[in-house]
């Protein structure tokens, strides 16, 4: 059953064809004289009933296969502008293969692992997830608390994405659905068997907020203000006082050595001896290492387990004996003494109250430094002693290397950014949470002797609520009844890091995982290039053995008008709701695709998105000009020079749209076809070809008349076609009125005619200059454009095949060509007035 847009569009789809020119009265097709933004809500309705952007996949079907490896947005709000224009553009991208021929699967679906949805549920319901979590009936309460505030906040983006006409395929199955989930166990099991994941104590990165171990790529790095404590040691053997500057005093009862500086000669003759630690009384080695800066502060260095990472780094290489002051609450343990239960702050005040004190503090002074905190809540980052399961990484970096060489980046220059994080990389992937929302670790322990056991994939297993599968240890042979199931969760990243494999059918349709496989595109943010990225190329290939993307498109930061990062906490996060009713969904696509080069960041402009509005109307009243005249065949038609000269700048435009599309560009594009199509086509081919195309004094023959009227559908359904991958709503509603009942994003992508190369575009350029000089001189003489200008106007010589279409334009009363020997008006530089 037909929508009332399409029986409306359907009932005014007329032919000419058979009637004489003499009787046509030559009335617009599109009867409405401006373009209603509502129309969209009916259009997508439209594509909704007839369903053209379902993916079907066919082992039979010819057409090559594209998977666009869609980022799967983590529904912790709703999008900010910058985020809205992320996605369009992915679109855009998806839209554009269509047209090329491919069959894209173009999937969205939702992140809904991990930290941030823990952290919202915790500040709305004011639960504490770590209490609720000690039975197993209280972590099921909390999980599904979890699940609902995702669901309404999916429900939204999913909206928004519909109302800005993407042509996604939504699929219900996110990161936490057991279809998601088994697969992301079954490659654990997979690189558990293959050796590349242990389990190990060591040094993480730890947040005290969240209560979890953190990646190095989930750290960011906070400037701050501290006070840079200088602090007394005395010598052991010679019972001097040395001096030791440090910012974290609430660790001296951690310090395991002192180190110093080969080339710092004023610490030579303390080459072997030992220091006391102040307080402690804790003797430990005085050290040259080149880790100690001579500039800072005395010179002197404490390493203490752990400050920082390069204190992780010093206790591995000196083989030091780490004590952990710091618990996971954050809170100094009983390994600290008199700092016992206070806060890392408040243990620092503590400490330098004691070292004043007792005369061991020699001064202080406040100093900026930059130290880690945790992505997510921004706590800062505490180094404490934990068992995590590890991935392995430190000896892929070479070969990661070589797999990021073959897959093509846009823009080039931010594969540098990839690069120089793996080189980076310095540790394992610590791949473990002490967290609750995400997927399980898929293992049990045998509790007779420890033995950890895998289950087999293809399942998806939560090991804290299920038995074990396997009857009995297969070390000490204990039963099932002995085994311990594993409570932590895998890191986010390492779920979301297997998106290419999921989208692509891995383990659940061979075939088409054969033909996609390959040819996976990843569009994703410039921030997360150390995360997503990173990760994805890292797994799958740990996997596989091959590249994961064929392409990577890389983009900017959305930003305000001022060109700020939005963000809740400064209040300048700006809502793509309120310029969608106002100006459509078109017009902000508009921006999204024409505010900045691919790469770059995009900052937010309402003049572009009413720019987009504009435009909007230009393009429907040139289209409902053209739509007044038939659509003659080509065999019909003599072009003129002029037709030639627009046609073939329009293989120009085609051409260069193609080569940017292709290149996931959806700038250059935007901004050509805004050009040629204002600028270009309406304001100067349109206006030179009207009294042709109307013929009302018969002054041209039938040919040339039909030349004009198909040269103006030619470029119109071209334009069209260029455009609707960044104005879908507009282009479909013209294409179906005009020239289809069958949606513009089925359809063919341009392809230029060479039979319109004859070299008359290099012609537009001089022609636009001689029109504007025209209509200038109009103008500042007070002479309507329709106005006839007398006397004789003198244009260059290389004019001449367009002669007839300027003095027809401009009414002229005769044209020369040179500079004109008598004394004349110079209207612009190649053109005179002579009377």
């Amino acid at each position: 059953m037909f929508s009332a847009i399409r029986q409306v569009i359907l009932s005014q789809h007329k032919t000419y064809e058979g009637k004489p020119i003499g009787e046509m009265k030559y009335t617009p097709k599109i009867t409405e004289k401006r373009w209603n933004k509502d129309r969209e809500l009916e259009i997508r309705k439209l594509w909704d009933e007839e369903g053209i952007y379902e993916f079907y996949f066919d082992p039979e079907d010819p057409r090559p296969v594209i998977v666009i490896d869609t980022p799967p947005p983590y529904p912790s709000g709703k999008w900010h502008v910058g985020g809205a224009a992320h996605y369009t553009q992915i679109d855009m991208v998806g839209r554009y293969f269509r047209m090329k021929g491919y069959n894209v699967f173009l999937p969205f679906y939702a992140d809904r692992n991990g930290l941030p949805v823990e952290v919202q549920v915790e500040k709305v319901k004011k639960i504490n997830p770590h209490e609720l979590a000690k039975t197993p009936e209280g972590r099921e309460k909390f999980l599904n608390l979890c699940r609902e505030f995702l669901d309404s906040v999916e429900r939204e983006l999913v909206n928004v994405w519909r109302r800005l006409g993407c042509s996604f395929y939504y699929i219900k199955d996110g990161t936490d659905s057991p279809k998601y989930r088994r697969i992301t166990q079954a490659t654990f099991i997979e690189l558990w068997e293959k050796g590349l994941i242990y389990e190990a104590e060591r040094p993480v990165n730890w947040c005290p907020r969240c209560r979890t171990t953190l990646s190095d790529a989930e750290l960011e790095r906070k400037e701050e203000e501290t006070l840079l404590c200088y602090i007394k040691f005395k010598v052991k053997e010679t019972g001097e006082n040395i001096v030791i500057a440090t910012t974290r005093p609430e660790l001296l009862g951690a310090c395991d050595a002192v180190i110093y500086n080969p080339k710092d000669e004023r610490y030579h003759y303390l080459q072997g001896k030992h220091a006391i630690v102040p307080i402690y009384n804790k003797e430990v080695r005085i050290i040259e290492h080149p880790e100690a800066k001579p500039e800072f502060g005395t010179g002197l260095v404490m390493v203490c387990s752990f400050g920082d990472q390069r204190d992780i780094r010093l206790f591995k290489e000196l083989n030091l004996k780490p004590v952990i002051l710091i618990d996971k609450g954050g809170r100094l343990n009983e390994k600290s003494g008199i700092l016992k239960g206070l806060k890392v702050k408040e243990a620092r005040n503590e400490i330098i109250k004691e070292l004043k004190k007792r005369g061991l503090l020699v001064k202080t002074e406040k100093v900026k430094h930059s130290i880690p905190v945790c992505w997510r809540c921004k706590t800062p980052v505490e180094f404490i002693h934990e068992k995590e399961y590890f991935l392995k990484q430190l000896e892929f970096k070479d070969k990661l290397k070589k797999v990021i060489d073959k897959m093509a980046f846009y823009p080039e220059h931010h594969k540098r950014k990839l690069i120089d994080w793996v080189e980076s990389i310095s540790t394992d992937w610590p791949i473990s949470r002490s967290r609750y929302y995400g997927t399980e670790i898929p293992l049990w322990k045998c509790g007779k002797c420890g033995t950890i056991i895998l289950p087999k994939p293809g399942k998806y297993y939560v090991p804290w609520r299920e038995k074990c599968p396997i009857e009995k240890c297969l070390k000490c042979g204990a039963s099932s009844e002995n085994m311990i199931g594993e409570k932590k969760v895998f890191d986010t990243w390492f779920d979301s890091s297997i998106s290419p494999l999921y989208v692509s059918g891995y383990l659940r349709n061979k075939e088409f995982f054969e033909k996609a496989f390959g040819n996976i595109m990843r569009p994703q943010g410039l921030d997360i290039i150390s995360t997503w990225l990173y990760f994805s190329i890292l797994r799958v290939y740990q996997i596989t053995g091959k590249p994961a993307f064929r392409w990577v498109r890389i983009t900017g930061m959305g930003l305000d008008e001022k060109g700020e990062a939005m963000h809740k906490s400064k209040g300048n996060v700006i809502d793509p709701d309120p310029f969608v009713e106002k100006y459509g969904a078109d017009a902000f696509r508009f921006w999204a695709a024409a505010a900045s080069k691919l790469g770059s960041d995009y900052r937010f402009s309402e003049q572009t998105i009413k720019s987009g509005s504009l435009f909007a109307t230009k393009l429907w009243n040139i289209a409902r000009f053209i739509s007044a005249f038939p659509e003659p065949k080509k065999e019909e038609v003599v072009l003129r020079p002029l037709d030639l000269m627009i046609l073939e700048e329009l293989n120009n435009l085609i051409e260069k749209c193609d080569k940017a599309y292709s290149e996931l560009d959806v700038y250059e594009p935007a901004n050509s076809i805004y050009q040629f199509i204002w600028n270009v086509f309406a304001s100067h081919y349109l206006e030179a070809a009207k009294r042709r195309a109307y013929n009302r004094d018969k002054k041209y023959g039938e040919a040339e008349q039909k030349a004009a009227w198909y040269t103006l559908h030619t470029v119109l359904k071209c334009t069209l076609k260029l455009l609707a991958p960044i104005m879908p709503y507009i282009t479909d509603y013209l294409w179906r009125k005009m020239y289809s009942a069958k949606s513009i994003h089925i359809e063919e992508f341009p392809k230029p005619n060479p039979e319109w190369n004859k070299g008359y575009a290099k012609l537009l350029k001089k022609f636009m200059e001689v029109n504007s000089a025209i209509w200038g001189y109009k103008k500042r003489s007070n002479i309507s454009f329709a106005q006839p200008i007398k006397g004789v106007i003198f244009i260059p010589e290389e004019m001449k095949p367009l002669a007839d279409d300027i003095k027809e334009l401009h009414r002229l009363e005769e044209i020369r060509f040179g500079k004109p020997k008598a004394k004349g008006l110079k209207i612009d530089e190649d053109v005179y007035l002579v009377k």
